[in-house]
């Protein structure tokens, strides 16, 4: 698949929305980083507003950073 870089940064701050710990935490200091030059609108619904790519990106940021229990 290929993978634009709207794909990359809208993947990243989907999961960084979704799975931050709190505002000292690094994933929010990373959403507000890309928070600097990617912002959604008013439509933005996370992860079902991503493309198929943005979602694959996602589901393996899932898969590499979450805990499984």
């Amino acid at each position: 698949m290929y993978f634009d870089r709207f794909d990359i940064v809208s993947a990243h701050y989907a999961f960084a929305c979704d799975y931050h710990e709190g505002q000292y935490s690094d994933l929010y200091a990373k959403l507000c980083r890309i928070g600097n030059y990617f912002r959604p609108g008013m439509a933005w619904n996370g992860y079902d507003s991503l493309s198929e790519n943005g979602q694959m990106i996602y589901d393996n940021l899932v898969a590499d950073h979450v805990p499984a229990f």
